[in-house]
């Protein structure tokens, strides 16, 4: 029989409440840390940014969130390395990595391995293939760019109404040169419709340049662009699209006037940017490209001036100095007179006798030349005499009296005709001899 010591023993224990395990505060941090590990680890999750910094050491530090939830995330310096393009709050992104619990705190965070733009890999492989399509074609030739125009008279813009990059380039305009006009061309910057609405604006541009170059200059000055800019803020490459259009990039290789593109932030590209004159990083410093501060050009004008008249300045005190030095050359009047007596009667003696001198080598040059010129009358006369006596002897050997005094006879027919053979004769012709003594009058007897 058990004792009742026993029976109360029994009972008690069998009335105990189960005993649960205390946790240490680490421990359960690893605990949870591990069942996620091998519940969900590695994760890939989808998301927007928002408080991303970079820490000096290199690490990055953000959340992911979209309209349900949030979750902190981690990239440490080696992995951040290898991200390929600058990531910004608002950038919708797919990260790889491990998920975790931060013990010190006890938050669940994100260790992210791997960052990549949601959605850019489809669209950035359009992006390349356009890319060298386009530049195969030549429409990104540095050889076609052309440069800005010094001074701008009028300034063409095309952006939407509602973007923060009108406001930014305005801004800019009023601040730096806001005595040039601008023309807004509106159009929407995001969307499906947008590159046609873009190419639309750009048109109308086009169309003042070229309605102004058949008008006068005044309305040239007052209402066509000699330049145009083409602008919107950041965002994403899903809503930078619109500017990787084919038939935007046409349109604006064929533009008229120079094309400055300022779309997006310094680190985003689009084909747009490629084809276009000049591309800025922002809308603001495309603004300012066009725009040369006014305070610049009056500081130069005035520097200018300064130069001008310091040169001025200087010319009239050498000029004063010259009239100096002039003045103490002169000295007294009477002394430079006296002195320029002087220097004329020595003049006059000098041409005294230079004259004399001249005169007398003429008279001898004179005589010289008469003598000269006898000599010369003479000898031509000789030379004259001489050839007139040649030639009359030749004469005489061709005299033909004196042939004729030989016997020899000349004969000729009624016309004149020499008569050299009788073959030249008929019967019954008359003929003339001539003969030293005078002249026969013949007749051709008849031959038997």
């Amino acid at each position: 029989m058990s004792s009742p010591d026993c029976s109360c023993s029994m009972m008690g224990a069998s009335m105990a409440e189960p005993t649960s395990r205390v946790w240490i505060v680490g421990d359960l941090c690893r605990a949870v840390a591990d069942a996620l590990d091998a519940r969900f680890n590695p994760v890939t999750v989808r998301g927007e940014l928002t408080g991303f910094a970079r820490a000096a050491s290199g690490h990055c530090y953000f959340a992911l969130k979209d309209a349900s939830g949030q979750i902190r995330a981690a990239m440490f310096k080696r992995a951040a390395s290898l991200i390929d393009f600058s990531p910004r709050d608002g950038d919708l992104v797919e990260v790889r990595g491990r998920l975790g619990v931060y013990e010190p705190r006890g938050d669940l965070q994100l260790v992210v391995e791997s960052m990549r733009q949601a959605g850019a890999g489809a669209l950035f492989e359009e992006f390349v293939k356009l890319k060298a399509r386009l530049q195969a074609q030549g429409l990104f030739d540095s050889a076609r760019k052309r440069p800005l125009p010094l001074l701008p008279r009028t300034i063409g813009l095309v952006t939407s109404l509602g973007a923060a990059a009108l406001h930014d380039v305005v801004s800019a305009l009023q601040r730096r040169v806001p005595h040039i006009p601008v023309v807004l061309a509106p159009a929407p910057v995001q969307g499906v419709g947008a590159p046609a609405r873009l190419v639309q604006a750009l048109d109308g541009l086009y169309q003042l340049v070229a309605d102004a170059s058949i008008s006068d200059a005044t309305q040239r000055r007052s209402v066509a662009p000699d330049v145009i800019l083409l602008v919107r803020g950041g965002g994403s490459i899903e809503d930078l699209w619109a500017f990787n259009d084919e038939t935007l990039a046409r349109a604006i290789m064929r533009s008229p006037v120079p094309v400055v593109c300022g779309v997006g932030h310094e680190t985003d590209f689009t084909i747009a940017d490629f084809v276009a004159d000049l591309r800025a990083p922002t809308p603001t410093a495309a603004a300012e490209l066009v725009a040369p501060a006014r305070d610049t050009w009056l500081g130069a004008l005035e520097l200018l001036h300064t130069r001008l008249q310091d040169a001025v300045s200087t010319r009239l005190d050498l000029a004063a100095q010259g009239l100096d030095r002039a003045s103490a050359r002169l000295g007294r009047p009477s002394a430079l007179a006296a002195a320029q007596q002087m220097a004329l009667l020595s003049s006059a003696r000098r041409l005294r006798f230079g004259a004399r001198a001249l005169v007398q080598r003429d008279r001898l040059s004179l005589q010289q030349l008469q003598q000269n010129m006898q000599v010369g009358r003479l000898r031509l006369a000789e030379r004259v005499h001489g050839r007139l006596e040649r030639a009359s002897v030749r004469l005489g050997l061709l005299d033909p009296t004196l042939v004729l005094q030989r016997g020899y006879a000349w004969v000729t027919d009624g016309d004149g005709r020499t008569i050299t053979d009788p073959a030249q004769t008929h019967a019954d012709q008359p003929l003339r001899a001539t003969l030293a003594g005078g002249i026969l009058e013949l007749r051709v007897a008849a031959q038997e």
